[in-house]
């Protein structure tokens, strides 16, 4: 997932090129009420607390959501009051959102070899999970980590047994752990299904383990995405190792690096080296209708990125689009 980029923007299109533009533009723009029904948002912001990344999403209508449980940057946070809980929860527009869930931040790393970075890495996914599931949310989406040098098998070793570690400490807690599918980016773990399906098949508890596929980071990893007859085989392979039945949200970006780059660097939505292929086939796929897709794209405050994003996914959605 890529950080969260603050930038100063005129309009949904002026950020792009030309081309670009002209592009986006050949699109016939489905109406918000025919897609509005389905698992669709972006990360949000928890600036000023957390109940107002639920304000944030349905200011652009939002029907899922996804944030960070605290500052995504430090270790650990203050424990959340009770008042702060009951604000999220019962907050009036929470129902209009079907899906919110969270995600781990950039620090954690199960895989560590430096012992007090993996201390402190077990002892914040656990407070995240803690806080997470105080918000109800069904799960938390993590990176499995890097091996910094100590090599693949150590490392899948070493999540295995942080994972277990955590989640022993953990037994009421129902938030699950959603294993993030990673563009392999220097030592990171998580590039290959196969990596992840022997994390899931070796932890003590694998049915608290699901997975978070991200669009970006499978075709950045090196599995082709940008047709839909790519995708499908893409897909099909990810079922044979891992099983489709695992994955629980999907994080849609587009790729500003080629296939197999290994470089994990997110583009808006048809503008990268993924295309439109890859999304209209998650859009329109029946499998994936009850799961929850968000945008992880750069964006400002005024979140008109997302909503130039947003109305391209559900444009591509609707049986009426239309590709001149």
């Amino acid at each position: 997932m890529s950080s969260e980029v603050e930038t100063s923007l005129d309009g949904r299109l002026g950020i792009l090129p030309k081309a670009s533009q002209r592009e986006i533009s050949r699109l016939r723009f489905a109406p918000l009420e025919v897609t509005k029904r389905i698992l669709l948002g972006a990360h949000m912001s928890i600036r000023g607390g957390v109940s107002k990344a639920i304000e944030r999403a349905r200011s652009i209508d939002c029907t899922a959501m996804q944030i960070f449980v605290k500052n995504n940057m430090q270790w650990f946070a203050r424990p959340l009051r009770r008042e702060e809980i009951r604000a999220f929860i019962d907050h009036v527009q929470r129902r209009e959102l079907l899906s919110i869930f969270a995600h781990a931040n950039y620090l954690i790393n199960l895989a560590a070899t430096n012992p007090q970075f993996h201390a402190n890495s077990i002892r914040a996914l656990s407070e995240e999970l803690t806080r997470a599931d105080q918000l109800e949310l069904p799960f938390l989406v993590l990176h499995p980590g890097a091996h910094v040098g100590a090599g693949e098998e150590a490392g899948l070793e070493k999540v295995v047994e942080s994972i277990d570690r955590v989640l022993a400490g953990l037994p009421k807690i129902k938030t699950r752990i959603a294993l993030e599918t990673t563009a392999g980016q220097g030592s990171c773990l998580g590039n290959k299904f196969e990596q992840l399906a022997y994390i899931i098949s070796r932890v003590r508890e694998p049915e608290r383990l699901c997975i978070c596929l991200d669009t970006a980071h499978v075709f950045a990893a090196g599995y082709d995405i940008s047709s839909e007859a790519s995708m499908g085989k893409t897909l099909r392979e990810f079922d044979r190792v891992i099983g489709l039945d695992r994955v629980v949200a999907i994080h849609l970006n587009d790729s500003k690096t080629a296939c197999g780059s290994r470089v994990d660097r997110h583009e808006h939505i048809g503008k990268g080296r993924i295309g439109l292929d890859a999304f209209r086939f998650i859009m329109r796929s029946r499998r994936f209708h009850k799961i929850p897709k968000v945008l992880e794209t750069p964006k400002g405050k005024e979140l008109r990125e997302d909503v130039m994003n947003l109305t391209t996914l559900r444009t591509l959605a609707s049986k009426r689009a239309v590709i001149c």
